[in-house]
């Protein structure tokens, strides 16, 4: 078994994860494995030691709102040492807010005839049972949460819905039922965006299929946002109700869905609340 991880590894490894992930935000190649070959060079760790250290970086980013490298997939399963080392990098390196708010408001563009509907599917990604380390820590860090932020892009959401859209048509057309695809209908654009869903499809059956869109330029590990009127609708429409998320807008767009209630298919935790005094209803 091996010993736990020192100060400066840790303090290496975070510096490592940061070098990389700025590369990324930017769209800049970069190679995951030349890195962590360098790495090893100056810490004695094996190369799977290495990468579950780093997926574990990933998932301090996301409980603080913050991008992650797409290549390693969050595990929460991390030291309360790491989690203070990434947070001490973020709060010396105050410059990466400007990074994350520039990722955050990039435009997505897809080229035509880029996706191919026979290989876009993907699993729904497996949650890691492992939970969060509390740890003592004083914030100093920007209180933004730049992982909503992103998601909250218009024209990342409506291209993702465009790309659903064209993709339910499509599912459709192939079994042949071109008479439903014709019906599909884009709610969210044509009649606005409070109605709990943002595309009305069909079933094979011909009933109706109500689509909830969530799409990010990150990984399908990103957290999704939800309001409370999505989340009434998905429980009032469960037997028709599918969460379609659309992740990695900027190279490869997939997709995952998720039929049902959104408290079924997700771990809802409460962000906001609405204060009311004691005498209103």
């Amino acid at each position: 078994m091996q010993s736990p991880w020192s100060p400066n590894e840790i303090r290496l490894i975070v510096q490592d994860y940061f070098v990389m992930l700025l590369a990324e935000l930017r769209n800049e190649p970069y190679n995951k494995a030349q890195y962590r070959r360098a790495l090893k060079q100056k810490i004695s760790r094996s190369a799977g030691s290495i990468e579950r250290k780093h997926m574990n970086i990933s998932a301090v980013l996301i409980k603080y709102g913050r991008p992650f490298i797409q290549g390693y997939k969050p595990y929460k399963n991390f030291q309360g040492d790491l989690e203070f080392a990434v947070l001490d990098y973020l709060e010396n390196h105050l410059d990466l807010d400007q990074e994350f708010e520039s990722f955050t408001k990039k435009d997505i563009i897809i080229p035509e005839q880029s996706i191919d509907f026979n290989k876009w599917i993907d699993t729904p990604p497996i949650d890691s049972i492992a939970a969060e380390p509390r740890v003592a820590y004083k914030r100093r860090i920007r209180k933004i949460d730049f992982l909503a932020a992103e998601q909250a892009n218009q024209k990342t959401g409506m291209a993702g819905e465009e790309l659903v859209m064209k993709y339910e048509m499509w599912r459709l057309q192939r079994a042949g039922k071109d008479n439903l695809a014709d019906k599909v209908e884009w709610v969210s654009r044509d009649k606005g965006d409070g109605a709990g869903f943002d595309i009305l499809s069909r079933n094979m059956n011909g009933t109706d299929r109500y689509i909830e869109v969530k799409s990010t330029k990150l990984g399908k590990m990103t957290p999704l946002y939800v309001s409370g009127n999505e989340l009434d609708f998905s429980k009032e429409k469960d037997q028709n109700f599918h969460l379609y998320r659309v992740f990695q807008m900027r190279k490869s767009p997939k997709l995952f869905t998720a039929p049902g209630r959104l408290d079924h298919t997700l771990h809802l935790e409460a962000v906001n609340y609405v204060g009311k005094f004691s005498n209103q209803t």
